[in-house]
């Protein structure tokens, strides 16, 4: 891995890791739900608009749509959904380290069902890995945390999981920024059923809230969503997705 490959990772998982905080403050205020829905509709809007500016058209092909929409649902709509629930119950802490198995999951499905071969070393890691997380979390679990939201971080993970191994078939053929806010507003679409089913429109703004969701539809977001593509593409899902074992130690500062 070349050193800007690197840079790109330590920044993504640095943004990536903030979200958690950022979220947990919007969630005190706003339904999880709803407020995801409007937070993937803006930064979509946002996303397409750059991406016109810039020239670029959504044309992909069939493989490439089905990337885009299978990226889309997994990342914003199951992943960060079932996350801003789970917020709601946990702290933003217990959420990033449930968050950073994402790399364990994928080097076993990778194993599993794509009989990729692993070194002795990297099965030892996902055995110790594994066994860290459940370690941690057990403790957490006996200090009387909310078993929901320990679920709902569950199912997210794994739809990580399925979205970090679509993003090769999403690839974005040059139209990197119409990708990213397509994706949300898949996203934003397939939240807002839900949102609309299970709960009501009560928000309470404050200052503090309105700041987290301006930076959480930016940085987060868009800016952190570019550079997971970018990096995707330049060392590929499995080495990209262990920048993800930084986010306990960022998540919880």
């Amino acid at each position: 891995m070349d050193i800007k490959s690197a840079i790109m990772g330590f920044v993504f998982a640095l943004i990536w890791s903030s979200a958690f905080t950022s979220a947990r403050i919007i969630v005190q205020v706003a339904p999880p739900l709803s407020i995801s829905a409007l937070r993937f509709l803006i930064a979509g809007l946002i996303a397409v608009s750059i991406a016109y500016f810039l020239g670029q058209r959504a044309k992909f092909t069939h493989k490439q749509w089905f990337g885009i929409i299978l990226f889309g649902l997994c990342q914003n709509a199951i992943y960060l959904g079932f996350f801003f629930m789970a917020m709601t119950k946990i702290e933003a802490s217990a959420a990033s380290i449930i968050a950073s198995s994402m790399p364990l999951l994928v080097a076993l499905i990778l194993v599993i069902v794509f009989n990729e071969k692993l070194s002795p070393f990297g099965y030892l890691g996902l055995i110790i890995g594994f066994s860290g997380v459940i370690l941690i979390m057990s403790s957490r679990l006996s200090s009387g945390i909310n078993i929901i939201g320990i679920i709902q971080c569950i199912l997210g993970v794994l739809a990580l999981t399925v979205a970090t191994l679509s993003v090769k078939s999403a690839s974005t053929g040059g139209n990197l920024f119409m990708v990213v806010g397509l994706q949300m507003l898949v996203g934003s679409a397939a939240l807002t059923i839900p949102a609309i089913a299970l709960e009501t429109w009560n928000v309470v703004w404050n200052t503090k809230a309105l700041l987290a969701l301006a930076y959480t539809i930016v940085v987060p977001g868009i800016i952190a969503t570019y550079i997971w593509f970018l990096l995707v593409e330049r060392i590929g899902a499995t080495k990209a997705a262990t920048f993800h074992f930084l986010n306990p130690f960022f998540g919880v500062a």
